[in-house]
């Protein structure tokens, strides 16, 4: 008789343990068939997975709500104009672990964004707490660390720039929060973009299975190295159709070393405006083939400019690697760090040329309630002029804890007590996991004043 379909896991496991002992014991799977050894992943996955963890993360979202003017009469002349709340979260992720000795373990931004509590379990059981070093929500990278560990593994990382389509994929992470799993798939495709305009995206995509609670983890070669970050799923419902998309390893790395060096991105500019290549602008401007970047417009004193880039130019190359869209032009400069020298490839008037450009720095702007709670309503970003060097509150809402604590727009942070402070990175050290009353030096106009941030 034909046993009815089960309809939960639970089921499926209560099953097994019920009908366990009646099974007939069946001898294992030859390791060689004719002299030859099997193929097998499990060699490489034993030394590789204990380099990949699983993320636990506890926070708050913040939202604010403004009051709409004409019903300010029922709340009264001194009820807020803007209400602030807080929605507590958990969530999972996956995590690399790309520096054993110093402990560094790279995530996703969308991973931690808003954690207040990250642990990190070890695939030999351990949980760890996690401190965030820093993070960047346009290129969705972000890098924690774990302090005084003894028998970390870490992933060496590959060259993303050598992957062709059709090499072989293994991804590793904790999808759903299941715990540790591994698929394998291939390379489907390269320097994919326009999954979300705003950011920087030059995506490795796979067909390997990638699931909710994958972000975060590896995407490997069959050497065990990590090809890429596992980052997002194309899918109806969130769940795997065999579209994932993975941060190619050389993007990370090269955001983590500012990270490290900086506490955050100090993202470089070019200063070209432009659009993918069609096979009719090809054409037009003698370029056989339609991979590349076409330049529609270059900022007047940029470092495009200074390097003598022009409008019609067609950029086909970045340090000697072929680019393939405007798209993956944009993610491979805006994951390069502010004053890096940079190569460009040139099509222009259907000769080549290459220029060398030396990239400025953008400038990055940070959410204060993310250092301190008593900047909360305040943003932030760098300043560096005539000398002067701080951190520039560029706006403060209204009725918010920075507002409360008396600071304004245009100052310009300079210290925390005797401590000099020169950029964000400088302000994230310094605040990290103080939340006590702290002395702000700031300069307003031409005065030097303490603030007590509390």
């Amino acid at each position: 008789m034909k046993k009815k379909s089960l309809v939960a896991l639970s089921s499926l496991s209560l099953l097994i343990g019920s009908v366990i002992t009646t099974l007939p014991t069946y001898a294992a799977l030859p390791t060689a068939v004719s002299g030859q050894t099997m193929p097998s992943l499990a060699p490489m996955l034993e030394k590789v997975s204990p380099g990949v963890v699983s993320i636990d993360v506890e926070g708050s979202h913040v939202s604010k709500q403004r009051i709409p003017e004409g019903f300010r009469f029922f709340f009264g002349p001194d009820f807020p104009s803007e209400q602030v709340q807080e929605r507590p979260f958990r969530g999972l992720g996956s995590g690399v672990i790309i520096d054993a000795k110093e402990g560094y373990i790279i995530t996703n931004h969308h991973v931690i964004d808003g954690a207040k509590k990250i642990t990190v379990k070890l695939n030999d059981g351990r949980v760890l707490n996690a401190e965030l070093i820093g993070s960047d929500q346009f290129s969705d990278v972000a890098l924690l660390k774990v302090d005084n560990v003894d028998g970390l593994t870490e992933v060496k990382l590959a060259d993303s720039d050598t992957i062709r389509v059709g090499d072989f994929a293994i991804a590793i992470g904790n999808p759903f929060g299941l715990g540790q799993t591994v698929t394998s798939g291939i390379i489907s495709a390269l320097g994919r973009s326009g999954l979300n305009v705003e950011n920087l995206e030059n995506f490795i995509q796979t067909d390997a299975a990638i699931n909710s609670g994958n972000s975060g983890g590896a995407l490997l070669n069959l050497n065990g190295e990590l090809l890429g970050i596992n980052t997002a799923i194309l899918g109806p419902n969130g769940g795997n159709i065999g579209i994932g998309f993975a941060i190619p390893s050389n993007m990370a790395k090269n955001l983590v070393e500012q990270i490290i060096e900086y506490g955050q991105v100090r993202r470089g500019r070019l200063g070209v405006h432009g659009q993918e290549l069609t096979s009719e602008l090809a054409e037009d401007f003698g370029y056989e083939t339609n991979h590349g970047a076409f330049v529609s417009k270059v900022d007047e004193n940029s470092a495009a400019d200074k390097a003598g880039v022009k409008a019609g130019d067609i950029i086909v190359s970045v340090n000697g690697k072929n680019i393939r869209s405007f798209g993956e032009l944009r993610a491979k400069i805006g994951s390069l760090g502010a004053g890096k020298k940079v190569e460009l490839g040139l099509v222009r008037n259907g000769k080549e040329k290459t220029v060398i450009a030396v990239l400025n720095d953008v400038g990055q702007t940070a959410k204060a309630e993310t250092l301190h709670k008593g900047l909360q309503g305040a943003e932030l970003e760098n300043f560096s002029k005539d000398g002067q060097q701080g951190v520039l509150v560029k706006e403060v809402s209204k009725d918010s804890s920075a507002a409360v604590n008396g600071l304004k727009q245009g100052d310009l942070i300079v210290g925390i007590g005797r401590k000099v402070i020169s950029n964000l990175g400088d302000l994230r050290k310094e605040l990290d996991g103080k939340n006590r009353p702290l002395p702000l030096n700031i300069i307003r106009g031409s005065y030097s004043m303490y603030l007590m941030v509390q």
